[in-house]
Protein backbone atom coordinates (compact mmCIF):
# COMPACT_ATOMS: atom_id res chain seq x y z
CA UNK A 1 0.00 0.00 0.00
CA UNK A 2 1.42 3.46 -1.13
CA UNK A 3 2.34 5.22 2.08
CA UNK A 4 0.27 8.68 2.95
CA UNK A 5 2.17 11.60 3.68
CA UNK A 6 1.28 13.37 6.67
CA UNK A 7 -1.14 15.60 5.90
CA UNK A 8 -2.95 12.52 3.83
CA UNK A 9 -2.85 10.63 7.39
CA UNK A 10 -4.09 14.11 9.33
CA UNK A 11 -6.73 14.24 6.81
CA UNK A 12 -8.19 10.67 7.33
CA UNK A 13 -8.14 11.27 10.87
CA UNK A 14 -11.19 13.33 10.19
CA UNK A 15 -14.96 12.30 11.12
CA UNK A 16 -16.10 10.59 7.47
CA UNK A 17 -19.46 13.17 7.58
CA UNK A 18 -16.16 16.06 7.93
CA UNK A 19 -14.42 14.44 4.79
CA UNK A 20 -16.72 14.08 2.58
CA UNK A 21 -18.67 16.77 3.33
CA UNK A 22 -19.91 18.33 0.00
CA UNK A 23 -18.09 21.65 -1.82
CA UNK A 24 -20.87 22.68 -3.85
CA UNK A 25 -24.12 22.61 -4.38
CA UNK A 26 -23.46 19.75 -7.32
CA UNK A 27 -22.19 17.49 -4.37
CA UNK A 28 -25.35 18.02 -2.45
CA UNK A 29 -27.43 15.27 -1.80
CA UNK A 30 -31.07 16.06 -0.53
CA UNK A 31 -33.57 19.61 -0.52
CA UNK A 32 -34.64 19.23 -4.18
CA UNK A 33 -37.61 21.41 -3.08
CA UNK A 34 -34.76 24.43 -2.04
CA UNK A 35 -31.69 23.49 -4.45
CA UNK A 36 -32.91 21.67 -7.07
CA UNK A 37 -32.35 23.03 -11.19
CA UNK A 38 -34.50 26.63 -10.49
CA UNK A 39 -35.47 26.51 -7.23
CA UNK A 40 -35.97 29.53 -5.00
CA UNK A 41 -32.19 29.20 -2.80
CA UNK A 42 -30.71 27.83 -5.54
CA UNK A 43 -31.06 31.18 -7.88
CA UNK A 44 -30.35 33.11 -4.72
CA UNK A 45 -26.96 30.95 -4.16
CA UNK A 46 -25.72 31.19 -8.37
CA UNK A 47 -26.65 34.97 -8.87
CA UNK A 48 -25.10 35.68 -5.14
CA UNK A 49 -28.12 37.44 -3.75
CA UNK A 50 -28.26 35.94 -0.13
CA UNK A 51 -29.73 37.61 2.44
CA UNK A 52 -30.14 36.61 6.12
CA UNK A 53 -32.09 33.32 6.47
CA UNK A 54 -32.96 30.64 8.69
CA UNK A 55 -32.24 27.05 8.06
CA UNK A 56 -35.11 25.06 9.95
CA UNK A 57 -34.66 20.89 9.55
CA UNK A 58 -34.07 18.01 11.48
CA UNK A 59 -30.20 17.16 12.63
CA UNK A 60 -28.00 16.11 9.78
CA UNK A 61 -30.12 17.46 6.66
CA UNK A 62 -27.22 19.93 5.42
CA UNK A 63 -28.06 22.89 7.46
CA UNK A 64 -24.55 23.66 7.85
CA UNK A 65 -23.17 22.41 5.03
CA UNK A 66 -25.41 24.78 2.94
CA UNK A 67 -24.16 27.56 4.78
CA UNK A 68 -20.44 26.76 3.81
CA UNK A 69 -21.08 26.32 0.17
CA UNK A 70 -22.87 29.78 0.02
CA UNK A 71 -20.03 31.10 2.13
CA UNK A 72 -17.60 29.41 -0.94
CA UNK A 73 -19.72 30.45 -3.63
CA UNK A 74 -20.07 34.44 -2.52
CA UNK A 75 -16.46 34.51 -1.96
CA UNK A 76 -17.61 36.18 1.86
CA UNK A 77 -15.75 35.69 4.95
CA UNK A 78 -17.36 32.62 7.04
CA UNK A 79 -17.95 32.35 10.57
CA UNK A 80 -18.96 29.53 12.52
CA UNK A 81 -20.78 30.50 15.97
CA UNK A 82 -22.43 27.96 18.35
CA UNK A 83 -25.08 28.85 20.70
CA UNK A 84 -24.36 26.44 23.10
CA UNK A 85 -20.59 28.17 24.11
CA UNK A 86 -20.83 31.93 22.90
CA UNK A 87 -22.62 34.67 25.01
CA UNK A 88 -22.88 38.48 24.26
CA UNK A 89 -19.47 39.27 24.88
CA UNK A 90 -18.35 36.95 21.64
CA UNK A 91 -21.05 37.88 19.77
CA UNK A 92 -20.44 41.83 20.13
CA UNK A 93 -16.68 41.22 19.42
CA UNK A 94 -17.64 39.00 16.07
CA UNK A 95 -20.00 41.58 15.22
CA UNK A 96 -17.64 44.53 15.38
CA UNK A 97 -14.71 42.37 13.29
CA UNK A 98 -17.74 42.43 10.81
CA UNK A 99 -18.44 45.67 10.80
CA UNK A 100 -14.79 46.62 10.31
CA UNK A 101 -14.55 44.35 7.38
CA UNK A 102 -17.63 45.79 5.60
CA UNK A 103 -15.82 49.37 5.55
CA UNK A 104 -12.96 47.36 3.58
CA UNK A 105 -15.07 45.26 1.05
CA UNK A 106 -15.39 42.08 2.80
CA UNK A 107 -18.80 40.20 2.90
CA UNK A 108 -19.10 38.31 6.14
CA UNK A 109 -21.08 35.76 6.86
CA UNK A 110 -22.06 34.35 9.91
CA UNK A 111 -23.34 30.96 10.83
CA UNK A 112 -25.06 30.11 13.94
CA UNK A 113 -25.70 26.50 14.72
CA UNK A 114 -28.67 25.81 17.11
CA UNK A 115 -29.66 29.62 17.37
CA UNK A 116 -32.64 28.88 18.82
CA UNK A 117 -30.47 28.15 22.04
CA UNK A 118 -29.57 31.68 22.37
CA UNK A 119 -31.97 34.38 24.65
CA UNK A 120 -33.67 37.12 24.06
CA UNK A 121 -31.21 39.55 24.69
CA UNK A 122 -28.31 37.47 22.76
CA UNK A 123 -30.55 37.27 19.42
CA UNK A 124 -31.09 41.25 20.31
CA UNK A 125 -27.23 41.43 19.99
CA UNK A 126 -27.35 40.61 16.36
CA UNK A 127 -30.37 42.95 15.04
CA UNK A 128 -28.18 46.06 14.44
CA UNK A 129 -25.28 44.32 12.02
CA UNK A 130 -28.51 42.88 10.11
CA UNK A 131 -30.38 45.43 9.74
CA UNK A 132 -26.75 47.36 8.18
CA UNK A 133 -25.74 44.83 6.09
CA UNK A 134 -22.29 44.34 8.45
CA UNK A 135 -23.33 40.44 8.64
CA UNK A 136 -25.23 38.36 6.53
CA UNK A 137 -26.65 36.13 9.15
CA UNK A 138 -27.65 32.09 8.38
CA UNK A 139 -29.04 30.76 11.63
CA UNK A 140 -29.28 26.85 11.91
CA UNK A 141 -32.32 25.33 13.93
CA UNK A 142 -34.14 22.10 14.98
CA UNK A 143 -37.01 23.96 16.52
CA UNK A 144 -40.27 26.10 15.27
CA UNK A 145 -38.05 29.56 14.37
CA UNK A 146 -41.59 31.18 14.66
CA UNK A 147 -41.75 30.23 18.54
CA UNK A 148 -38.13 30.05 19.38
CA UNK A 149 -36.38 32.93 17.61
CA UNK A 150 -37.84 36.27 18.19
CA UNK A 151 -39.89 38.17 15.87
CA UNK A 152 -37.81 40.85 14.86
CA UNK A 153 -34.78 39.27 14.16
CA UNK A 154 -37.31 36.73 12.21
CA UNK A 155 -38.68 39.41 9.88
CA UNK A 156 -35.14 40.18 8.83
CA UNK A 157 -34.54 36.30 7.81
CA UNK A 158 -36.16 34.36 5.30
CA UNK A 159 -36.82 30.98 6.82
CA UNK A 160 -36.26 27.89 4.40
CA UNK A 161 -37.72 24.52 5.72
CA UNK A 162 -34.72 21.11 5.43
CA UNK A 163 -36.59 17.93 5.43
CA UNK A 164 -34.93 14.88 6.79
CA UNK A 165 -33.04 12.80 3.54
CA UNK A 166 -35.09 10.06 1.72
CA UNK A 167 -34.03 6.80 1.91
CA UNK A 168 -32.01 6.84 -1.63
CA UNK A 169 -30.69 9.62 -1.00
CA UNK A 170 -28.39 8.56 2.03
CA UNK A 171 -27.79 5.40 0.23
CA UNK A 172 -26.32 7.57 -2.30
CA UNK A 173 -24.33 9.24 0.60
CA UNK A 174 -23.51 6.22 1.85
CA UNK A 175 -22.06 4.61 -1.67
CA UNK A 176 -20.10 7.84 -2.11
CA UNK A 177 -18.66 7.06 0.89
CA UNK A 178 -17.55 3.52 0.12
CA UNK A 179 -16.36 4.41 -3.08
CA UNK A 180 -14.69 7.99 -2.74
CA UNK A 181 -10.84 8.47 -2.34
CA UNK A 182 -11.94 11.08 0.18
CA UNK A 183 -13.85 7.98 2.55
CA UNK A 184 -13.20 4.32 1.95
CA UNK A 185 -12.50 4.36 -1.75
CA UNK A 186 -8.77 2.85 -0.92
CA UNK A 187 -10.01 -0.12 1.02
CA UNK A 188 -12.17 -1.38 -1.61
CA UNK A 189 -14.56 -2.16 0.73
CA UNK A 190 -17.46 -4.96 -0.49
CA UNK A 191 -20.74 -4.58 0.34
CA UNK A 192 -24.30 -5.47 -0.41
CA UNK A 193 -27.09 -2.69 -1.54
CA UNK A 194 -29.49 -3.70 1.12
CA UNK A 195 -26.99 -3.65 4.10
CA UNK A 196 -26.36 0.35 2.48
CA UNK A 197 -30.32 0.14 2.58
CA UNK A 198 -30.51 -0.83 6.57
CA UNK A 199 -28.05 1.71 7.59
CA UNK A 200 -30.04 4.24 5.64
CA UNK A 201 -33.20 3.06 7.61
CA UNK A 202 -31.59 3.33 10.60
CA UNK A 203 -30.40 6.98 9.82
CA UNK A 204 -34.13 8.05 9.42
CA UNK A 205 -33.00 11.01 7.37
CA UNK A 206 -29.81 11.94 9.04
CA UNK A 207 -26.78 12.18 6.97
CA UNK A 208 -24.22 12.49 9.34
CA UNK A 209 -25.76 9.63 11.74
CA UNK A 210 -25.81 7.38 8.70
CA UNK A 211 -21.93 8.69 7.88
CA UNK A 212 -20.62 8.00 11.43
CA UNK A 213 -22.22 4.27 11.30
CA UNK A 214 -21.42 3.06 8.48
CA UNK A 215 -17.28 4.51 9.73
CA UNK A 216 -18.01 1.93 12.68
CA UNK A 217 -19.30 -0.64 10.63
CA UNK A 218 -16.05 -0.19 8.23
CA UNK A 219 -13.70 -0.62 11.26
CA UNK A 220 -15.15 -3.41 13.00
CA UNK A 221 -15.55 -5.45 9.48
CA UNK A 222 -13.87 -8.81 8.97
CA UNK A 223 -11.38 -8.70 5.83
CA UNK A 224 -11.70 -11.14 2.52
CA UNK A 225 -8.56 -12.95 1.64
CA UNK A 226 -7.40 -9.56 0.20
CA UNK A 227 -7.11 -7.51 2.99
CA UNK A 228 -10.38 -5.74 1.73
CA UNK A 229 -13.04 -5.33 5.00
CA UNK A 230 -16.48 -6.80 4.05
CA UNK A 231 -19.91 -5.36 5.28
CA UNK A 232 -22.66 -7.71 6.37
CA UNK A 233 -25.95 -7.88 8.18
CA UNK A 234 -24.17 -9.34 11.06
CA UNK A 235 -21.81 -6.31 11.63
CA UNK A 236 -24.83 -4.09 10.45
CA UNK A 237 -26.50 -5.02 13.26
CA UNK A 238 -24.10 -5.32 15.71
CA UNK A 239 -23.04 -1.31 15.21
CA UNK A 240 -26.63 -0.49 15.47
CA UNK A 241 -27.89 -2.40 18.26
CA UNK A 242 -31.42 -2.20 16.50
CA UNK A 243 -30.96 -6.17 15.02
CA UNK A 244 -35.45 -6.56 14.91
CA UNK A 245 -36.11 -2.35 14.89
CA UNK A 246 -34.83 -1.67 11.35
CA UNK A 247 -37.86 -0.53 9.49
CA UNK A 248 -37.81 -2.94 6.42
CA UNK A 249 -37.36 -1.24 2.82
CA UNK A 250 -41.18 0.16 1.91
CA UNK A 251 -41.33 1.07 5.20
CA UNK A 252 -44.68 -1.27 5.67
CA UNK A 253 -42.90 -2.32 9.36
CA UNK A 254 -42.74 0.99 10.48
CA UNK A 255 -46.27 1.41 10.12
CA UNK A 256 -47.15 -2.10 11.19
CA UNK A 257 -45.38 -1.09 14.26
CA UNK A 258 -47.06 2.21 14.62
CA UNK A 259 -50.36 0.15 13.65
CA UNK A 260 -49.72 -2.36 16.48
CA UNK A 261 -49.00 1.05 19.53
CA UNK A 262 -52.57 1.37 18.11
CA UNK A 263 -54.23 -1.56 18.37
CA UNK A 264 -52.86 -2.23 21.93
CA UNK A 265 -54.09 1.10 23.44
CA UNK A 266 -57.03 0.53 21.71
CA UNK A 267 -57.82 -2.63 23.25
CA UNK A 268 -56.95 -1.49 26.89
CA UNK A 269 -53.58 -3.31 26.93
CA UNK A 270 -51.45 -0.81 28.50
CA UNK A 271 -47.93 -3.65 28.58
CA UNK A 272 -48.31 -4.11 25.20
CA UNK A 273 -48.75 -0.65 24.52
CA UNK A 274 -45.41 -0.20 26.23
CA UNK A 275 -43.84 -2.89 24.40
CA UNK A 276 -44.43 -0.94 20.91
CA UNK A 277 -43.67 1.99 22.16
CA UNK A 278 -40.60 1.13 22.96
CA UNK A 279 -39.79 -0.64 19.68
CA UNK A 280 -40.40 2.18 17.97
CA UNK A 281 -38.31 4.47 19.78
CA UNK A 282 -35.13 2.58 20.31
CA UNK A 283 -35.54 2.15 15.98
CA UNK A 284 -34.91 5.51 15.63
CA UNK A 285 -37.96 7.24 15.30
CA UNK A 286 -39.02 10.96 16.00
CA UNK A 287 -40.76 11.29 19.69
CA UNK A 288 -42.81 14.40 18.32
CA UNK A 289 -44.08 12.13 15.26
CA UNK A 290 -45.57 9.46 18.05
CA UNK A 291 -46.43 12.36 20.25
CA UNK A 292 -48.75 13.78 17.19
CA UNK A 293 -50.19 9.87 16.85
CA UNK A 294 -51.27 10.04 20.05
CA UNK A 295 -53.00 13.11 20.11
CA UNK A 296 -54.92 11.80 16.81
CA UNK A 297 -55.82 8.59 19.36
CA UNK A 298 -56.95 10.76 21.96
CA UNK A 299 -59.78 11.96 19.89
CA UNK A 300 -60.20 9.10 17.58
CA UNK A 301 -60.32 6.00 19.86
CA UNK A 302 -60.96 8.03 23.74
CA UNK A 303 -62.66 11.26 22.76
CA UNK A 304 -65.38 12.56 24.99
CA UNK A 305 -65.12 9.09 27.32
CA UNK A 306 -62.72 11.13 28.95
CA UNK A 307 -61.64 14.39 27.58
CA UNK A 308 -58.63 14.67 29.76
CA UNK A 309 -56.99 11.99 27.30
CA UNK A 310 -56.41 14.71 24.45
CA UNK A 311 -54.80 17.49 26.97
CA UNK A 312 -52.49 15.21 28.71
CA UNK A 313 -51.15 14.13 24.97
CA UNK A 314 -50.17 17.36 24.07
CA UNK A 315 -48.58 17.60 27.20
CA UNK A 316 -46.81 14.90 26.10
CA UNK A 317 -46.49 16.58 22.96
CA UNK A 318 -44.63 19.65 25.06
CA UNK A 319 -42.72 17.50 27.16
CA UNK A 320 -41.41 15.85 23.95
CA UNK A 321 -40.46 19.46 22.44
CA UNK A 322 -38.68 21.30 25.51
CA UNK A 323 -36.76 17.84 26.11
CA UNK A 324 -36.27 15.33 23.67
CA UNK A 325 -34.50 12.09 23.66
CA UNK A 326 -34.08 10.17 25.74
CA UNK A 327 -36.17 11.86 28.68
CA UNK A 328 -39.30 12.38 26.61
CA UNK A 329 -39.41 8.79 26.76
CA UNK A 330 -40.92 8.31 30.53
CA UNK A 331 -43.74 11.44 28.88
CA UNK A 332 -44.45 9.21 26.00
CA UNK A 333 -44.92 6.22 28.16
CA UNK A 334 -47.43 8.22 30.93
CA UNK A 335 -49.27 9.43 27.77
CA UNK A 336 -49.73 5.44 25.69
CA UNK A 337 -50.56 4.18 29.41
CA UNK A 338 -53.18 6.53 30.13
CA UNK A 339 -55.08 6.03 26.38
CA UNK A 340 -54.68 2.87 26.81
CA UNK A 341 -56.34 2.38 30.26
CA UNK A 342 -59.57 5.12 29.51
CA UNK A 343 -62.88 4.12 28.24
CA UNK A 344 -63.25 4.25 24.74
CA UNK A 345 -65.39 6.07 22.37
CA UNK A 346 -65.10 6.51 18.50
CA UNK A 347 -68.22 8.66 18.18
CA UNK A 348 -66.10 11.61 17.25
CA UNK A 349 -64.49 9.52 14.16
CA UNK A 350 -65.33 6.42 13.31
CA UNK A 351 -61.98 5.05 11.67
CA UNK A 352 -62.17 3.40 8.87
CA UNK A 353 -60.74 -0.24 8.72
CA UNK A 354 -58.79 -2.34 5.77
CA UNK A 355 -60.05 -5.78 6.92
CA UNK A 356 -58.30 -7.28 3.93
CA UNK A 357 -54.79 -5.97 5.20
CA UNK A 358 -56.04 -6.30 9.03
CA UNK A 359 -57.15 -9.42 8.77
CA UNK A 360 -57.75 -11.60 12.20
CA UNK A 361 -57.98 -8.24 13.99
CA UNK A 362 -60.61 -7.45 15.99
CA UNK A 363 -62.00 -3.85 15.83
CA UNK A 364 -62.71 -2.93 19.73
CA UNK A 365 -65.09 -0.04 18.87
CA UNK A 366 -67.30 -3.29 17.21
CA UNK A 367 -67.68 -5.03 20.55
CA UNK A 368 -70.33 -3.60 23.06
CA UNK A 369 -67.39 -3.96 25.94
CA UNK A 370 -65.50 -1.84 24.24
CA UNK A 371 -62.75 -4.44 24.43
CA UNK A 372 -61.72 -7.84 23.41
CA UNK A 373 -59.47 -10.85 24.61
CA UNK A 374 -57.05 -10.04 21.44
CA UNK A 375 -53.37 -10.88 22.46
CA UNK A 376 -51.48 -7.52 21.61
CA UNK A 377 -48.07 -8.39 22.58
CA UNK A 378 -46.07 -10.83 19.89
CA UNK A 379 -46.24 -14.34 20.24
CA UNK A 380 -43.37 -15.05 21.82
CA UNK A 381 -43.89 -12.28 24.47
CA UNK A 382 -47.48 -12.95 25.28
CA UNK A 383 -48.38 -13.02 28.94
CA UNK A 384 -45.68 -10.28 29.81
CA UNK A 385 -46.41 -7.17 32.40
CA UNK A 386 -44.24 -4.40 32.24
CA UNK A 387 -47.18 -2.25 33.72
CA UNK A 388 -47.60 -2.62 37.64
CA UNK A 389 -49.88 0.41 38.75
CA UNK A 390 -49.31 1.52 42.33
CA UNK A 391 -52.08 2.78 45.14
CA UNK A 392 -50.64 6.08 44.70
CA UNK A 393 -53.11 8.97 44.33
CA UNK A 394 -55.37 8.44 41.09
CA UNK A 395 -53.21 5.96 40.42
CA UNK A 396 -54.72 3.70 42.77
CA UNK A 397 -57.91 4.05 40.66
CA UNK A 398 -56.23 2.83 37.13
CA UNK A 399 -54.93 -0.42 38.60
CA UNK A 400 -58.20 -1.51 39.75
CA UNK A 401 -59.48 -0.81 35.74
CA UNK A 402 -56.58 -2.99 34.95
CA UNK A 403 -57.55 -5.51 37.30
CA UNK A 404 -61.08 -5.60 36.09
CA UNK A 405 -59.48 -5.54 32.02
CA UNK A 406 -57.49 -8.40 32.82
CA UNK A 407 -59.79 -10.77 34.16
CA UNK A 408 -62.08 -10.00 31.62
CA UNK A 409 -59.79 -10.91 28.95
CA UNK A 410 -58.47 -13.91 30.70
CA UNK A 411 -62.87 -15.12 31.04
CA UNK A 412 -63.54 -14.20 27.29
CA UNK A 413 -59.86 -15.66 26.06
CA UNK A 414 -61.01 -18.27 23.19
CA UNK A 415 -64.51 -17.31 22.87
Amino acid sequence: MEQLNLFEKKKLEEPLASRLRPANLEEFVGQEHLVGEGKVLRRLIEEDRITSMVFWGPPGVGKTTLARIIAQRTKAKFIDFSAVTSGIKEIKAVMEEADEGRRFGEKTILFVDEIHRFNKAQQDAFLPYVEKGAIILIGATTENPSFEINSALLSRCKVFVLKALEEKDIVSLLKRAIEDERGFGARKVKYKKEDLEALARFANGDARMALSTLEMVINNADTDKDGHPKITRENVEQCTSRKSLLYDKKGEEHYNIISALHKSMRNSDPDAAVYWLARILEAGEDPLYVARRLIRFASEDVGLADPRALELCVAAYQACHYIGMPECTVNLTQAVVYLAMSPKSNALDVAYIDLDYGKGYKYAHDFEEKITAMVCLPENLEGHEYYHPTEQGLEGKYKARLEQIKAWKKEHKDK
